[in-house]
């Protein structure tokens, strides 16, 4: 763990970050804090990033895991929910998003049949989002659905996304830039067409010669630095500042986090340079 930090402060070093909000989708470190959640917020303060993506305290009190996060200028602005609790027990998820002191809220997974993500499904899941999202409003906290993929299947002249954000009235959206290209969408395009519902946002990178599906299932190996990838990430990058997109989460899901995130901050500041 010492190794992995000191090469992080180095990153660091290299990289003064500007003021555009880059936070951390937690779930990137999710095998480093299964031995040491302490050593994992070390790695995280020494990027450099302070705002954070997540939901859990992985085993830790409240208090003990804020007092962690708060010793090291960490702050947990968004929050996962599951989509069972959003329909079901929504004051579950307003009272954790009070306890981490988070103004959003995401779900990044309707539970479906691999087969079957058809108009009925995505009418159901715009439902309860609605139906939730205008409680959470109620409570000060905003709803952002994180497409996976799956919505991006065919739907009259467009897709069920399209249904989706056509009549969300009290949810928005993180757009996962990974999954909806992966999914066959255009992120930017996406971007573009709602600006007003894309509140949050997942940068994410796509390995070149991988073949998207619309499954919402793929190798977390092939999430490459960012910029290096076939994604369109500097377009989207530069359409997410123009919408004022409040925060835009790295999320690395392969096993070359610690190493790879670096490098995307790296690539990030790139694009401020003249």
């Amino acid at each position: 763990m010492k190794k992995i930090i000191a090469i992080a402060l180095f990153a660091m070093m290299a990289i003064p970050l500007s003021a555009q909000e880059v936070g951390l989708q937690l779930y990137s470190l999710r095998n480093q804090f299964k031995t040491d959640v302490s050593g994992s917020l070390d790695i995280i303060q020494s990027w450099g990033i302070t705002k954070l993506e997540g939901g859990g305290t992985y085993g830790m009190s409240m208090e003990d895991f804020q007092k962690e996060l708060t010793s090291r200028n960490l702050e947990v602005v968004s929050v996962g929910a599951g989509f069972a609790d959003l329909e079901k027990n929504p004051q579950k998820v307003i009272d954790n998003a009070k306890a981490f002191g988070a103004k959003y809220v995401m779900c990044a997974w309707v539970p479906h049949d691999d087969n079957k993500w058809d108009l009925e499904e995505t009418q159901h899941a715009t439902e309860v989002f609605n139906k939730a999202g205008k409680l959470l409003k109620e409570n000060g906290l905003t709803l952002a659905y994180h497409a996976h993929g799956y919505e991006f299947r065919p739907y009259k002249d467009g897709t069920l996304f399209d249904y989706m954000a056509e009549n969300a009235t009290d949810f928005t959206f993180e757009l996962d830039v990974y999954w909806a290209h992966h999914g066959g969408g255009d992120p930017l395009a996406l971007m573009k067409k709602y600006p007003k519902k894309m509140t949050l946002m997942h940068l994410k990178d796509m390995e070149h010669g991988v073949k998207g599906n619309n499954t919402g299932h793929e190798d977390v190996e092939t999430n490459v630095v960012l910029g290096t990838g076939q994604v369109d990430m500097a377009g989207v990058v530069a359409e997410a500042k123009k919408l004022g997109i409040e925060y835009m989460f790295i999320e690395d899901e392969s096993s070359r986090v610690v190493e790879q995130v670096p490098q995307s901050l790296a690539w990030l500041k790139s694009l401020d340079k003249p």
